[in-house]
């Protein structure tokens, strides 16, 4: 083999999920991160919570199917960021964008890496155009004023001066399984994220956590407004059989 055959065909691509339905996604939207981990983890599903990204403004929250991308260690015989604006078209990074449908959340294995600014304003603004619906990085992004300007909701873990493979990490495949934040995230997962963090909801668990966070969201309703009126804590929160009879009551008017 000669040094420059190439060793992969790049960018690597996985099977496109199917979409999902778009009532589940609008009710889940509904739903928080809070709420939706609880659901999964009391489903036996323990690690959902994506660690390490915030939300790059706060107040936005997003639900959707995620679109996923990974970026892996930089080697250069196979790829390098030199000449990125000639390299980096042809990455996992422009073809993902290019994939984006409306409402998609884009879903971001970069390993934390505080170097590697996985995303920019041209990015970002193209991923708009394209009806993304939102971003979720445990990684960083560039151009922050810009990008806040845009008003897409970002989930990342800070911000740099680099462009995506100036530094360790390359674009090198989507629409594949990506570890994003300790969470596996797998193309057609439904994302929910807001204020608290971004929550994977595996898809075939996304019905049952819609069904039972109507319940659990409208008996909070119940339980602060008892709290408030001076009701006590070990009542309220979570209901006892007493409580949760009195709720049924008054839910039912």
């Amino acid at each position: 083999m000669e040094d420059n055959d190439p060793i992969w065909e790049l960018p690597v691509r996985g099977k496109a999920p199917e979409r999902p339905d778009p009532e589940l996604v609008r009710r889940l939207g509904k739903v928080s991160a809070a709420t939706a981990c609880a659901k999964l983890h009391a489903q036996g599903i323990r690690r959902t919570f994506v660690s390490g990204p915030k939300p790059l403004t706060t107040g936005q929250k997003i639900a959707g199917p995620a679109l996923t991308l990974q970026f892996m260690p930089q080697r250069e015989d196979i790829a390098s960021g030199l000449g990125q604006e000639y390299v980096e078209r042809h990455t996992a990074l422009w073809a993902a964008l290019e994939a984006v449908q409306p409402g998609d959340v884009l879903v971001v294995q970069a390993y934390g890496s505080a170097f590697t600014g996985c995303f920019g304003d041209m990015l970002v603004r193209y991923f708009k155009q394209k009806g993304g619906a939102g971003i979720v990085v445990d990684g960083c992004i560039r151009d922050a004023p810009r990008v806040r300007q845009l008003d897409v909701p970002i989930w990342c873990t800070g911000t740099t001066p680099h462009y995506a493979s100036q530094t360790e990490l390359f674009p090198w495949a989507y629409d594949v399984p990506v570890a994003c934040g300790g969470v596996l995230a797998l193309p057609g997962d439904l994302v929910v994220a807001d204020d608290d963090g971004a929550v994977i909801v595996p898809r075939r668990r996304a019905e049952a956590v819609v069904e039972a966070a109507g319940d659990h969201e409208q008996w909070e309703v119940f339980s602060r407004a008892r709290i408030e009126e001076g009701g006590a804590l070990s009542d309220y929160y979570p209901l006892t059989p007493e409580t949760r009879a009195e709720y049924e009551r008054w839910r039912q008017g």
